[in-house]
């Protein structure tokens, strides 16, 4: 393989790496508070991209009276994106609360494998219902973004889409972990993941705190879900399978319940994964990211940066 080609296949990486992370994070963070694998926020991701197509398909079209405006100049692309982004993560994010309050609530005091039936439960659900009410066929993205090449390493090169995800993917990291680490909701965060009752008695609102929880981890993966309609230019109803298990892969190998370790196994997941489909075959892209989850639970269970989860006795 030529050095091109691996170059091209690293900024692949990275531009996976970045979605896996954004998506990873809705996993880690539930799973830092309550202790559970939240396995319908795979659905957050790819509801995130419908609303996202929804919102670009009515902002664009000849009938809203603003669509030129949006269309005809770079401050309108840039203003339509960030409305775009905005829309999607807030309504993604009141489902994430929504779903949170009638399907793990009630719960919340159950054996362990009863939220997580009912995880699978509104996954499914979720799932059905795009594809009875939506559309059951793959649906082409609308990509207003100019793509064009920033960067060429002889046959390899970096365009501006790819630089767009993985900016923003970065900083919303950068953004999440210092809120988390920084902020006084982010210390009650870090309180209630370490102990849900004893923060309550020291007068944290635990309920605000995992609703909290619920709506930032669906909001980061709607805007992965939008990314991923803009990169690879379609969305279908069952898209956040296989994305939310890569994911899900991700948060283990870094460490479930570790903000910064979903970062580095995002990133080090889709490197690894671009890496192995140019080494090999992109057939092979899947077999790669389910073996390094299988590695990581027989060798490592705790991820590469530990599990950032209090034991208690």
């Amino acid at each position: 393989m030529s050095v091109d080609v691996i170059i091209q296949q690293l900024v692949n990486g990275v531009t996976l790496g970045g979605m896996y992370a954004l998506i990873a994070l809705g996993y880690t963070l539930v799973y830092g508070i309550l202790l559970m694998i939240n396995f319908a926020h795979s659905e957050m991701f790819m509801c995130g991209a419908y609303v996202g197509l929804g919102m670009l398909t009515w902002l664009t079209s000849e009938s809203f009276p603003a669509s030129s405006f949006f269309t005809g100049s770079t401050f309108g692309l840039i203003l339509l994106y960030l409305i775009v982004f905005a829309v999607s993560m807030v309504a993604i994010g009141i489902l994430g609360v929504v779903i949170e309050r009638l399907a793990y609530r009630p719960l919340r005091h159950a054996p362990r494998l009863a939220p997580l039936i009912s995880a699978i439960g509104v996954s499914i659900f979720l799932q059905n219902a795009v594809l009875l009410w939506v559309d059951s066929k793959a649906i082409p993205f609308p990509n207003f973004f100019p793509v064009t090449t920033i960067v060429s390493f002889g046959t390899a090169s970096i365009n501006t889409l790819q630089v767009m995800i993985i900016a923003t993917s970065i900083l919303l990291l950068v953004a999440l972990d210092t809120f988390v680490s920084r902020t006084r909701i982010g210390k009650a965060m870090r309180a209630t993941s370490q102990d849900r009752e004893a923060a309550g008695l020291m007068g944290i609102d635990i309920n605000y705190i995992i609703a909290l929880a619920f709506f930032i981890g669906p909001a980061l993966g709607a805007v992965a879900g939008i990314f991923s309609g803009m990169y690879y230019g379609t969305v279908i109803f069952n898209m956040g399978f296989i994305p939310g298990i890569k994911s899900f892969t991700a948060a283990v190998l870094g460490g479930i319940g570790n903000l910064r370790g979903a970062m580095l196994g995002g990133f080090l997941l889709g490197i690894v994964e671009s890496l192995g489909a140019g080494f090999l075959s992109t057939g092979y892209k899947d077999v790669i990211a389910f073996a390094i989850l299988i590695l990581v639970l027989i060798f490592r269970p705790g991820g590469l940066l530990g599990e950032s989860v209090v034991e208690k006795v």
